[in-house]
């Protein structure tokens, strides 16, 4: 038996594969670091559709998202309506799942994955400055998902880079196996329940911290760096006391994190634009060498979360946004799986092994 199906393979999927091993993380058939030079919308697309769009098809795709951002009424009184001291997480999931109307009965759709898709980011914000009492600042039509969500958060047209950063660390975690909340998401809709119930159940799994926790130690090491002003130093140190540097290995990946590849070849393209995507370039240069320095051998590299940090931090983004973010792109691969769960579907019913009492049988 192993304890939470560590290695038990649940089901067949043509979304994702990784190999750990060989440090690979594949969306469709293409490597992530192929995916790159695609927008979210794109490669949203890809997830859903199993193929890249036409040039007619991908109109019509930013089209849906953007005529989807809206808010319905009842919506929005709900969202008023919550204790301010809330979470965002479990905001999320009230929302969504006040989303369920009878336009998402069963059986699910792409319609329905795009329109769940372009919610999240509206509630997002919507939320967020209805708690620092600030007016709602509505969606724009003329900006991409990522650039409008940004956007809508502060009010302002965003910096490129930052629009880049995060539009690439969105586009890295839209997808990712088999994980707890995708698990989750299927095994609701293997009963037949709809889209939004199993969102619903997703987000609810996401929102605990051994699944979605916030890089909050990242960003810890990176502002302890920027304030003594000398990487090598802070990091010894952390070394020297047998402190677990943040951001550094992964569960699953034995060798590089390829997500944190590609973040980071994004941030090179944009050195010299944002301070604190060039801290973490320079950051990680020193640290990996310091790692190998004190534990050879272990192939201690960056993970996602190391660059993610650092683009939470240059889009001042507070870190009680950090999940929820993650969970504006992994909604992508989520509606992915419902959708494939629901072409092929077979309810899940795992089996326990008892390990209470027998009570003896009365003669």
């Amino acid at each position: 038996m192993q304890k939470g199906l560590k290695g038990i393979i649940a089901a067949e999927t043509a979304i994702s594969h990784i190999d750990g091993d060989e440090g690979k993380l594949i969306y469709r058939g293409y490597e992530i670091n192929e995916l790159n030079k695609y927008n979210f919308e794109e490669v949203a697309y890809l997830l859903w559709h199993g193929k890249f769009a036409t040039d007619k098809e991908l109109k019509h795709t930013k089209e849906e998202l953007r005529k989807n951002r809206d808010l319905d009424q009842h919506l929005i009184e709900i969202l008023t309506s919550l204790p301010t001291n809330m979470d965002m997480m479990s905001v999320l999931r009230t929302v969504i799942s006040a989303s369920g109307t009878s336009d998402f009965n069963w059986k699910p759709t792409i319609s329905q994955a795009m329109k769940l898709t372009s919610i999240i980011p509206t509630i997002i914000a919507y939320r967020k400055r209805n708690t620092e009492g600030l007016p709602f600042i509505p969606p724009r039509q003329d900006l991409s998902h990522v650039e409008n969500y940004l956007y809508m958060l502060n009010g302002i047209i965003p910096n490129p880079a930052q629009v880049k950063a995060l539009e690439s660390y969105m586009i890295l975690t839209l997808e990712h196996g088999m994980n707890a909340s995708t698990f989750s998401a299927r095994v609701t809709a293997s009963t037949e329940s709809d889209l939004v119930s199993a969102i619903t159940s997703a987000i609810g799994t996401m929102k605990g911290p051994l699944h979605g926790g916030a890089p909050s130690g990242v960003i810890d090491l990176l502002n302890e760096i920027a304030l003594v002003g000398d990487a090598e130093r802070v990091i010894r140190k952390k070394l020297d006391q047998k402190e677990k540097l943040m951001g550094f290995g992964h569960r699953v990946y034995k060798t590089h994190d390829p997500r944190s590849i590609a973040l980071k070849e994004t941030l090179l393209e944009l050195v010299g634009q944002d301070e604190w995507l060039d801290l973490a370039i320079e950051v990680e240069e020193i640290a990996v060498k310091l790692l190998e320095e004190y534990k050879p051998g272990r192939s201690l590299y960056t993970n996602v979360e190391f660059y993610a940090a650092a683009i939470m931090k240059s889009i001042h983004l507070d870190p009680s946004l950090f999940t929820p973010t993650f969970t504006a792109s992994r909604i992508v691969g989520w509606t992915a799986h419902v959708l494939e769960q629901a072409e092929d579907n077979t309810i899940y019913r795992p089996q326990s092994a008892y390990v209470g009492k027998l009570k003896n049988k009365q003669v």
